[in-house]
C-alpha cells in the first residue's frame, strides 16, 4: 500500500500539471464556441452555400422541432470552436510532455503541432470545397417534378460537420505514421510490407467517417492512399535522422 501512496505522490504534480492545461484547453474551447455562437448565422449561411449552388432551385432549409434550430447553432459553434482550439489542443499537450524529451526532440515537437494543425486544415478545406460540392450535386441531381427535397437544417449542419471533420481527421495519417516512426514502435519497412492491410482499413475506416456514404468513401479513400505513400517516405526520412542516445 505504501508503494501505491509513493507512486501516487511520485505522479501528483504532473497530475496537477495535465489537470491545469486541461482546464486551459477548456477555457479557450468554451471562449472559442461563446464568440462563434454569435455569428453562427453567418456561418450556417456559409456551410449552406455548397447545398444551394448544388441546387439552384433549394433556396431554404426547413426544422421541425421548435429547439431544432438553437441546437443546431450551438453543435455548430461547438465544431467550430473545437477547429479553432486544435492548435491550442496540441501545444497545450507538447508542452506537457516537452520537459522529458531531449532538445532536438523538443524542436521536432514544435514542428509536428504545425504540420498536424496544417494536415487537418488541408483535409477539412479538402472535404468543404472538393468532395462537398460534388456529393451534394449528385444527391440533389434525384430532385424532379415528383420529388421535392426538403432537407432538414439540422441534419443538413451534421452532414457537413462529419464531412469535414473525417477528412480533418483523416489527412492525420502521415502525421501519426511519422510520430510511431519517431517513437521506434515501427520501421517505414513495416507501413510497406503491410500496405495492401493498411489500404483495406482506409476503406473500412473511410465507410464508417462517412456513415456508410459510399461516394464519400470513395472521395475519402483514394487522397487516403497518397497521405499514407508520404507518410512511408516521411517515416523513412525522420528516422533516418533519428539520433540514438
Amino acid at each position: 500500500m505504501s508503494v501505491i501512496t509513493r507512486s501516487l505522490e511520485q505522479f501528483r504534480p504532473h497530475h496537477e500539471e495535465l489537470r491545469q492545461r486541461l482546464i486551459k484547453v477548456f477555457v479557450c474551447l468554451v471562449i472559442a464556441t461563446g464568440v462563434t455562437y454569435i455569428f453562427s448565422e453567418s456561418i450556417s449561411r456559409f456551410f449552406m452555400a455548397p447545398l444551394f449552388t448544388a441546387s439552384p432551385f433549394l433556396d431554404h432549409l426547413v426544422y421541425t422541432n421548435l429547439p431544432e434550430a438553437f441546437l443546431s447553432y450551438l453543435k455548430l459553434s461547438l465544431l467550430v470552436g473545437i477547429v479553432i482550439t486544435f492548435p491550442v489542443t496540441l501545444f497545450q499537450i507538447w508542452m506537457f510532455i516537452a520537459p522529458g524529451l531531449r532538445s532536438n526532440e523538443k524542436r521536432f515537437a514544435v514542428t509536428v503541432v504545425f504540420w498536424a494543425t496544417l494536415l487537418f486544415g488541408v483535409g477539412a478545406a479538402f472535404a468543404f470545397f472538393g468532395v462537398l460540392p460534388r456529393m451534394l450535386h449528385y444527391f440533389m441531381s434525384y430532385a424532379g417534378e415528383n420529388l421535392e427535397p426538403l432537407p432538414k437544417f439540422g441534419k443538413y449542419l451534421t452532414f457537413v460537420a462529419r464531412t469535414v471533420l473525417a477528412f480533418g481527421l483523416s489527412f492525420e495519417i502521415p502525421f501519426l505514421m511519422v510520430m510511431a516512426g519517431k517513437a521506434g514502435f515501427v520501421k517505414a519497412e513495416y507501413f510497406r510490407r503491410k500496405r495492401l492491410y493498411f489500404y483495406g482499413a482506409i476503406i473500412v475506416t473511410a465507410f464508417l467517417l462517412t456513415a456508410g456514404d459510399f461516394m464519400a468513401t470513395g472521395l475519402l479513400s483514394v487522397p487516403l492512399f497518397g497521405l499514407y505513400e508520404a507518410g512511408i517516405f516521411l517515416t523513412a526520412l525522420f528516422g533516418k535522422n533519428t539520433t540514438k542516445p
